[in-house]
């Protein structure tokens, strides 16, 4: 399977691809899978950081409120980093 070239988003594409971004790190987490979680996390984070106030006031307010809260209680920086991570800076 071929990828995907990175040609920047549309507005609307960028909102629609930051919400896809926040369902699937919510389904890992539904899984327990809290690696790819917390990937997936990341880089809605970053696509959600690009946003203007406009474009994140259309994304549901579920969506935003795990992101930004719910999930940072337990992916912040003031937690314990995964193991494979402490081995890496170690």
């Amino acid at each position: 399977m071929a990828k995907k070239k990175n040609s920047p988003l549309t507005n609307k594409e960028l909102v629609k691809e930051v919400c896809r971004r926040i369902r699937v790190a919510r389904s890992y987490w539904d899984a327990h899978n809290n690696a790819a979680c917390r990937g997936e996390r990341e880089k809605a984070l970053e696509l959600y950081n690009t946003l203007t106030k406009e474009q994140k006031e259309q994304i549901p307010q579920a969506l935003r409120v795990w992101l930004r809260y719910r999930s940072e209680k337990y992916f912040g920086s003031h937690r314990t980093p995964p193991k494979s991570a402490r081995k890496r800076k170690a």
